[in-house]
């Protein structure tokens, strides 16, 4: 093999192998800004068919409605926790900072954080559901199921059959 195609052969070699480093790189990436999205349910019992439940540390979005009598707020700082429930289950969320204006007991919120244990989240940020009639569409179908089991109407119906 002549000095010339030894040379085209380690440049292809180099670029193909920092190619390969580069994707991986961003998979893994990616793979760390993940979060899934879960109800309190789903956290205990586990999701899908194979009752996959999700690891410690992981980060997770979770929605539900804050459980009445639930919400504690400690006097000299921002910290304040609350337990989030659905028709198959109740997990508790530990927030650091100023809630939405639209939170408070018996309202629908979402919670984007961490899993800290089984069934305790450390939120980094806390959604509270507005008035407005988008929900996206994974929370509406958790919602619904959710509803349909307990046999009571979603307070959005009940608010739109008063219009």
């Amino acid at each position: 093999m002549n000095s010339r195609r030894k040379k085209r052969l380690i440049v292809a070699i180099a670029i193909v192998a920092g190619l390969g480093l580069a994707t991986s790189l961003v998979m893994y990436a990616l793979r760390a800004n993940i979060d899934l999205f879960y109800t309190p349910g789903e956290i205990i019992n586990g999701k899908g068919e194979n009752h996959e439940k999700p690891e410690p540390g992981q980060r997770l979005r979770v929605g539900g409605m804050v459980m009445p009598g639930s919400v504690r707020r400690d006097p000299n700082t921002l910290q304040v926790s609350f337990k989030l429930y659905d028709l198959n289950g109740v997990v508790s969320v530990t927030y650091q900072g100023i809630l939405p204006d639209l939170f408070r007991e018996g309202q629908g919120v979402v919670a984007q954080g961490v899993l800290e244990t089984s069934n305790l989240i450390h939120a980094k940020e806390v959604l509270a559901k507005h008035d407005e009639k988008y929900t996206p569409p994974e929370i509406e179908d958790a919602m619904k199921t959710n509803h349909k089991e307990e046999g009571t109407a979603s307070p959005d119906a009940s608010r739109r059959d008063r219009s």
